[in-house]
């Protein structure tokens, strides 16, 4: 079963919230955090994407920039932008997008927990993305990143959630973006109690819906620290929420090239595998086993045949019925994950960006997915696997800043 703990979060006054609040660092290059944080001295992403107040020319992964951001975290606790909370409790944090709500419970997740995949996995992780995040929380001492989790809902912590939400929220507004970001104190005892209990005695495991690099560079700078670990290096910063509220966005793809086909080459190998129509404008297929083609300005409805993918847990995901009959044999995609050749477009963007990176020139060829389920996702983590890259995004995306967890001996005192 599952164990978290309360914590004192670092975080900023409530009317510096919405000033401080940042977009997650991997969602921003540099030159775009430093165009977000230009004019606003207390952006969190002075601290996360700390090389925007170094010269263009600084390696994003230079110590320069690590300790850079631990002199700006410093900095904004001297100047109380952020402070530390009292005591250890829990945090509700409700997102709102589009009139669409969802809610969960910021805690600390137990790095033991991680590592006995009590907390399950379903994607590969990158060894210089791990490096970077491991020097960042080892030189700032902070978890600056969330981890998103999902569980399968519980009645009696749905419940209990709700109730709490009817008291005054410590943080409330809307971002530039539109998004609505509310955030609740959970600081009865008796409560702080009965959350704990219930996720040890009802939620036998989690599942990482985004922050896999997070996690994993948590659990290894508890085991860098070695002897000098400290106690709150054995939990890292999550935000837990139940099933029934997550939504999946679609994750789309780009590919620069036919392989040498031409056009009417390529819709005649693909009807091998599947049938396709032409779309009367740009199209989102509203089922699994339905993709968009585009391609010379034109949509293209492709539905899989019955007999071109298995019904494991893998072969049963769209993305995987792509690559194994369109892309790898078609366009001589290997591996997605190493290929240069295609890039991937978060739902979040619109098929309006699929037609731009093609008309553009810059793309030959795109395809838009319907989105994994949270089934889906489930019955992979479950079943030991992991999803091809790029499979799942999820929005709205957690604010960097609200909530942040020390590492130090005091941060579940």
């Amino acid at each position: 079963m599952i164990t978290i703990h309360p914590f004192k979060a670092l975080r900023p006054a409530a009317e510096m919230a919405k000033q401080v609040a940042s977009r997650p660092y991997d969602v921003l290059n540099s030159k775009e955090a430093k165009v977000e944080a230009r004019g606003n001295s207390a952006s969190f992403l002075h601290i996360t994407k700390s090389e925007i107040d170094l010269p263009d020319t600084t390696d994003i992964h230079s110590q320069e920039v690590y300790d850079k951001a631990k002199e700006n975290l410093d900095a904004f606790i001297s100047r109380k932008i952020l402070f530390r909370e009292s005591k250890a409790c829990y945090y509700i944090y409700q997102l709102i997008m589009n009139g669409r709500s969802q809610t969960g419970l910021v805690c600390g997740s137990s790095v033991d927990d991680y590592e006995n995949d009590l907390i399950k996995k379903h994607e590969f992780t990158r060894p210089e993305k791990e490096k970077d995040r491991i020097n960042h929380i080892k030189t700032t001492g902070a978890q600056t990143g969330n981890v998103f989790l999902a569980y399968r809902n519980v009645a009696a912590i749905d419940a209990l959630i709700n109730k709490w939400k009817e008291k005054s929220p410590v943080y409330d507004f809307t971002a530039d973006d539109g998004i609505r970001h509310t955030i609740w104190i959970v600081n009865d005892n008796d409560t702080i109690d009965k959350i704990s209990a219930l996720f040890k005695e009802q939620v036998p495991c989690t599942y990482i819906a985004d922050g896999h690099h997070r996690a994993a560079s948590a659990a290894k700078v508890r085991v860098a620290l070695g002897g000098n670990a400290q106690e709150g290096a054995d939990y890292f910063l999550t935000t837990l929420f139940p099933s029934n509220q997550l939504q999946i966005m679609d994750y789309n793809r780009v590919v620069t090239d036919l392989n040498g086909l031409t056009e009417e080459d390529l819709l005649s190998a693909i009807k091998n595998k599947f049938s396709v129509q032409k779309a009367a404008g740009a199209f989102s297929p509203a089922q699994l086993h339905e993709f968009g083609l585009y391609v010379n300005k034109q949509w293209y409805r492709l539905t899989a045949n019955e007999n071109s993918y298995s019904n494991d847990p893998i072969g049963v995901l769209d993305i995987t019925i792509l690559q194994n009959n369109l892309l790898d044999p078609v366009l001589n995609i290997k591996d997605q994950r190493t290929d240069k050749r295609i890039d991937f477009i978060g739902g979040i963007r619109g098929l309006g960006e699929l037609e731009k990176r093609v008309d553009s020139g810059e793309m030959a060829v795109a395809f838009s997915l319907h989105p994994v389920t949270i089934q889906q996702l489930f019955d992979i983590a479950d079943s030991g696997n992991v999803m091809p890259p790029k499979s799942t995004w999820f929005e709205p995306k957690l604010r960097d800043g609200l909530l942040t967890h020390l590492i130090d001996n005091a941060a579940n005192e």
